[in-house]
């Protein structure tokens, strides 16, 4: 019996030291990049059908580029090496793309999405999460990025009360920053307006009318005074950002 007992003890311990650590203890495996790849592209194509079309001419067109240099060079395998990849790259630009502008689609009408717009915005730009200005009654808001085109304030929800919004806060930003240039970007699909995928292109096309260093001062300035905002406590609404993986195509 005492033979048996320690055998017995003796396996149990061998399981304890190599079996596998329970379910609950296992830390979630991220998402290789194929996987993303896959999400993107099914979230992308759900919204834009078109796209898988896009990314199949784009590829069979450099591949039929490459081959056709290749023929003429006499040396077709070279050339079609070469092309694969660069068909696979201008594939994947399609997909980003067209990505970019599905996520903007999920999240076009919801409180935030203007400041979702704007946070596309990189190198070069200080971007406001919060709205420097809102609407609680009725949910107009604009949002704001400095860089070297100046201030751009960026308005969302009726077009008539968020110019109202976005005036008084240019003539806010006057009074603070006098030299300094203030846009305002509206968002929507009417007339005079900028769709959300575009807010982004437009911003960045503005004639640069500041340097590096006055972009820090005017933020300095501006977040010295501080905004005031009468946002009730508990959970902000206007903190909707798209998928950045998934706009980027990864």
């Amino acid at each position: 019996m005492a033979k048996s007992t320690d055998s017995d003890a003796s396996q149990s311990a061998r399981k304890g030291l190599f079996s596998r650590k329970p379910k609950g203890g296992k830390k979630p495996k991220k998402d290789g990049r194929m996987k993303q790849i896959a999400q993107v592209f099914t979230m992308t194509r759900r919204n834009d059908p078109n796209v898988v079309w896009l990314m199949l001419g784009a590829f069979i067109g450099i591949i039929a580029l490459g081959l056709l240099i290749g023929f003429l060079i006499d040396n077709w395998i070279t050339m079609l090496i070469i092309a694969v990849p660069l068909g696979l790259l201008a594939a994947m630009f399609i997909l980003s793309r067209r990505a970019e502008r599905a996520a903007f689609s999920q999240i076009e009408g919801q409180p935030g999405a203007s400041g979702a717009a704007l946070s596309v915005l990189r190198r070069g730009w200080i971007l406001e999460e919060q709205p420097v200005a809102v609407n609680p009654r009725t949910q107009e808001a604009v949002f704001r990025a400095i860089g070297r085109p100046g201030i751009v304030l960026v308005t969302e929800g009726s077009p008539a009360r968020a110019k109202a919004l976005a005036d008084a806060e240019r003539r806010r930003m006057n009074r603070i920053v006098p030299k300094v240039p203030v846009t305002v970007i509206q968002t929507g699909r009417g007339e005079g307006q900028v769709p959300l995928a575009k807010v982004a292109t437009t911003a960045k096309k503005l004639p640069k009318e500041l340097t590096k260093q006055e972009v820090a001062t005017v933020n300095k300035r501006l977040a010295a005074l501080g905004t005031r905002l009468p946002i009730p406590k508990g959970i902000d609404p206007y903190r909707a950002r798209p998928d950045r993986k998934a706009t980027r195509g990864r």
